[in-house]
């Protein structure tokens, strides 16, 4: 079995030499196992062992039984070990979320914090039975593809030596080698989803057919080549969709069924939403009428305009709070002269008076005490000289296809409702470059901060 395990390593580069390995030791058999095979191939791959051991306190006296027992073991061996406590049960209560899902968010964040502290890669017991256990619950509870595709061999920091071996084959190793080990009590009883799986699920589907867990395994590696590919494919499409501030809703619409549903996902990923079955439909629905679909965990998928954009829910809560123009500290005083732009009588370098400039002007004469920069607010109008007309804001905002979650972070100064600047858009009143005479430059960023002087507006 160790050249079984050893050749699984070496396939999948799980290990390299010199490696720092902290193996997850609950003490159970498959642990224990994991932590003989690393001590015995420790000098092939010169690793530094240590392991990690997290008293959960769920099962009283017998918790403390097993951190002992690992005590004990790992002393005997000469391999660190490191414990923590913590109370499972009353974080649990506190949280609303299961004992399990709390065991395990709090084993891994121990991990974690060791692998930071000693560089180390987190080795944990898993074998080829929990992989097809977890195959089955992830279909029962309507995972896509990826969720068939089992438990990875490899994520992040974590490894999983163990996944080529069976239940029996590690049972066999311990009787071979006599090793010691505790059982968890609540491994034996129906009263966790996974133990239900085990005890009841599992002994059917072998009276079925004997070898029902490396099928369902085997099942896994196709779904994982298949999820790799189609993940790979997405990527690329999704290149071709991408538009000013999101992603264009008839392109992602025109993709391939699967394609596009692992397309949808990944634009979730990238913006830390996650995006099931049911929201991908929702989503592909609102792509093709508009819309939004609440993807739960604070974030929300926008369709509007032709765009899809993942937007946090708090994005709109982002209004600018008013200021006197005075004080925009991207106001610079400039005097215009013969189409060129001068401040307290030098140049400020540009061949020209050129339409970023020039649309970023506003005339002194129009600016008043009460001139403020601010977020839009409701009956803003705007007059815009190139195309002789006069429009709100939202509908100004609805032409440029702003996005809705952006539009409260668009500085506009404005006397009153009467805006005469947006940000990106320039000014309502241009200064022709044969106009000389003072004027207010709203700096797009090309001027240097040396160039900039204090505003004084008289």
């Amino acid at each position: 079995m160790i050249k079984k395990v050893t050749a699984f390593i070496d396939e999948n580069r799980l290990l390299n030499n010199g490696d720092a390995v902290i193996v997850a030791l609950s003490g159970g058999m498959d642990s224990v196992t994991l932590l003989h095979i690393l001590y015995s191939v420790k000098e092939l791959y010169n690793l530094n062992l240590h392991a990690a051991h997290l008293n959960h306190g769920i099962r009283g006296e017998e918790a403390d039984r097993d951190e002992a027992f690992v005590r004990e073991l790992c002393e005997g061996m000469g391999v660190p070990l490191h414990v923590r406590r913590a109370d499972i049960l009353a974080i649990a209560e506190k949280s609303g979320k299961s004992e399990e899902l709390c065991g395990r968010e709090a084993r891994y964040a121990f991990f974690d914090e060791l692998s930071a502290k000693y560089s180390a890669k987190i080795a944990t017991a898993h074998n080829r039975d929990d992989n097809a256990e977890t195959v089955l619950w992830n279909l029962v509870r309507g995972s896509g593809l990826s969720g068939l595709c089992g438990i990875p061999v490899m994520r992040g920091n974590i490894i999983r030596p163990l996944l080529c071996c069976s239940r029996k084959e590690i049972e066999a190793y311990q009787r071979e080698h006599d090793l010691r080990y505790v059982t968890d009590s609540t491994n034996l009883t129906t009263d966790y989803t996974r133990n239900k799986i085990r005890l009841q699920i599992m002994p059917l589907l072998r009276q079925l057919n004997e070898n029902a867990d490396g099928n369902i395994v085997r099942m896994a590696d196709i779904a994982q080549k298949a999820d790799g590919y189609l993940s790979d494919i997405s990527i690329v499409e999704l290149k071709s969709c991408e538009v000013n501030g999101g992603y264009d809703c008839e392109k992602l619409s025109m993709l391939p069924e699967a394609v596009r549903d692992y397309a949808l996902r990944k634009i979730a990923d990238v913006a830390g939403a996650s995006m099931d079955y049911a929201h991908t439909a929702l989503v592909t629905q609102a792509m093709q009428s508009g819309g939004a679909v609440n993807l739960g965990g604070g974030y929300t998928a926008i369709c509007a305009q032709g765009i899809l954009r993942i937007v946090a829910d708090d994005a709109e809560k982002n209004a600018v709070e008013s200021m006197p123009l005075r004080d925009f500290p991207r106001a610079v005083r400039v005097q215009i002269k013969d189409g060129r732009i001068f401040r307290d009588g030098i140049e400020i370098p540009c061949q020209k008076i050129n339409n970023l400039f020039l649309n970023n002007l506003i005339p002194c004469d129009i600016i008043t005490d009460e001139t403020i920069v601010r977020s839009r607010r409701e009956g803003d109008t705007f007059s815009d000289s190139r195309r002789g007309v006069t429009k709100s804001i939202k509908k100004l905002f609805n032409e440029l296809k702003i996005p809705r979650e952006d539009r409260d972070s668009v500085l506009l100064a404005a006397n009153g409702s009467r805006v005469i600047w947006i940000e990106g858009v320039g000014c309502c009143e241009r200064v022709a470059p044969d106009r000389d005479g003072d004027a207010i430059l709203i700096d797009n960023g090309s001027l240097r901060e040396e160039q900039i002087p204090p505003l004084q507006i008289e």
